[in-house]
Formats: C-alpha cells, structure tokens, sequence
C-alpha cells in the first residue's frame, strides 16, 4: 500500500520561499510519475506539476519559473521548490503518485501573508 507523506509548510510572507517534500512508501518509487497539486479555501484541487520517472517535469502555467520539482530516487522523495510566493498560492498541497489507483498525501498547509 503506497503512503505518502508531505512536510515543509508553513507561514511565509509575499516573495518568500518554501520547500516542501514528500516521502513516499510501499512502491517502486522510481517507476512512477509523481505530482504536485493544491487546493485554495473555496476552490478545487488544481494541478500545479508533474515529474516522470525518467525526469520529465510539466508545471502549471500559475507557476511556471517560480516552483521547481525535483526528485530523489535513493530517499523515494519528491519535493517542491516555491520561491517568490504568492498570496494566491496559499493552499494545502498535495502529493500525487500516478500508481493506476492514484495515491495522494495528507497534505501540507502553505500560507503566504505579511
């Protein structure tokens, strides 16, 4: 049974910076594609990126040249670099693994407020 478990949020003001991760259990972590999403009070999950198990990496277009996705095969963990925060990118994210059943995390609360 796969679990995922995400860590790293927290309060950051405007222009700031995160890094959240993810650590994954109970698969082959490098076969599989892993993703990041968010969902904002009041709205629905949206997609925010994707790296393959090759390394292949898409990010929304919301933020594209911000956020970073990386991935460490050796320790099964994905992560999340978010720089130059948002206020609109105040969400839980979430940890995605594209495993045919589609595993996600608890989630990891992020706010960004002055």
């Amino acid at each position: 049974q796969v679990q995922l478990v995400e860590s790293g949020g927290g309060l950051v003001p405007p222009g700031g910076s995160l890094r959240l991760s993810c650590a994954a259990s109970g698969i082959i972590f490098s076969a599989y594609t892993m993703g990041w999403y968010r969902q904002a009070p009041g709205k629905q999950r949206e997609w925010v990126g994707t790296i393959t198990s090759n390394g292949w990496i898409n990010y929304a277009d919301s933020v594209k040249g911000r956020f970073t996705i990386s991935r460490d095969n050796a320790k099964n963990t994905v992560y999340l670099q978010m720089n130059s925060l948002k206020p609109e990118d105040t969400a839980v994210y979430y940890c995605h693994c594209n495993d045919g059943v589609g595993s996600w995390g608890q989630g990891t609360q992020v706010t960004v407020s002055s």
